[in-house]
């Protein structure tokens, strides 16, 4: 299958690139102009709903972000509410009937930097247009994404976002890495995420006072250290797991077959914790989620085959639920076609 870069940057966050559409102003639909943590899990399922069950209409894009929104991913970044418009419209081409379901919405204060909202969602649709996953297959699917966002005066001033698109291929009988490869026959795809097109915010860093982010923020340093003796120490026996591919596992042995694998991979990467957050609801256990990244080169045998020395970019959003004996549900999420890009365009 043959897919042309344009659509690749569709999935990917797209080109930089400034909004042309109308600002949104006093007039707009928004329900809140001030940001209380109490409101924004409703206005982000409200804006999940409004914008992607409902294709956007009736101008929900710029009610819902800032004309200047900056969409972060892990093949890149995009400017503006214009080019989310235009993602809106591909995806509904594609998945007309796309439903998106929100698991869970953790929110943090900011300071005077807003509210940073990191929602994990499953979708649903079926494949009947033809688009980025090539011609309409009529198969059902399910996926998960998962994503940070910014909201600042009740708009979405700033989103990472990560998609598995990895689950989406697999359901379709494609391999993740040769759905990419065929992409760069095409031509190159623009600049990836990096360390200087994402840089660490220091507002959003570990708060050593917030106990679940920090007990999962420890877990995952601890792991990236190549500290594996963290898996039967921190994690349930009976612990549910998900990761990239649409991979579900039980236990701390799956969880050690995905942790040591992607470590091994890039054996010298420098791990990043981008933002940490955790939560004790009522009627809910203590939950946390984290943004992390590992920079570094694919030096060691691992999730992604033989060494190839690409300098890397993992972008990775983890939530989870502790228990009485520890981790007891977990979801990590990372894109592999965007690993697979890095590698394979390195590689020449």
């Amino acid at each position: 299958m043959r897919v042309g870069r344009d659509r690749a940057a569709g999935l990917f966050g797209g080109t930089p690139r400034l909004a042309t559409g109308p600002q949104a102003s006093g007039e707009s639909r928004m329900l809140r102009s001030a940001d209380r943590l109490e409101d924004v899990p409703d206005l982000i399922r409200a804006a999940t709903e409004e914008i992607w069950d409902r294709r956007g209409r009736s101008g929900a894009v710029r009610d819902f972000y800032h004309g200047e929104v900056v969409r972060k991913s892990p093949l890149g970044l995009a400017v503006g509410d214009a080019a989310a418009q235009r993602e809106v419209m591909a995806t509904a081409s594609e998945f007309p009937d796309r439903e998106i379901l929100t698991e869970d919405v953790i929110c943090r204060g900011l300071g005077g930097q807003g509210i940073l909202a990191s929602q994990r969602m499953v979708s649903r649709a079926t494949h009947s247009g033809s688009g980025l996953f090539g011609a309409a297959s009529g198969r059902s699917l399910a996926w998960r994404s998962m994503a940070d966002r910014r909201v600042v005066e009740g708009r979405i001033a700033e989103e990472w976002v990560v998609t598995d698109t990895g689950g989406i291929l697999r359901q379709l009988g494609q391999s993740p890495q040769a759905w990419m490869q065929a992409i760069l026959d095409e031509g190159p795809v623009e600049r990836p995420l990096d360390p200087e097109t994402d840089p660490a915010d220091p507002a959003q860093q570990p708060d050593p006072r917030d106990e679940a982010g920090a007990r999962l923020a420890d877990l995952v340093e601890r792991l990236m250290g190549a500290d594996f003796a963290a898996v039967e120490q921190c994690y349930d026996p009976g612990c549910a797991l998900s990761y990239p591919g649409g991979t579900e596992g039980h236990g701390p042995q799956d969880a050690d077959r995905f942790w040591l694998p992607l470590r091994a991979a890039f054996p010298d990467a420098v791990l990043t914790v981008h933002h940490a957050a955790g939560r004790c609801d009522p009627q809910m256990p203590p939950r946390a989620t984290l943004r992390w990244s590992l920079w570094g080169g694919h030096s060691g045998w691992g999730s992604f085959g033989a060494p190839s020395q690409a300098m890397v970019h993992v972008m990775g959003i983890t939530h989870a639920e502790f228990g009485p004996r520890g981790l007891r549900r977990e979801w990590t999420l990372f894109d592999e076609t965007a690993i697979w890009a890095q590698i394979l365009a390195q590689r020449g």
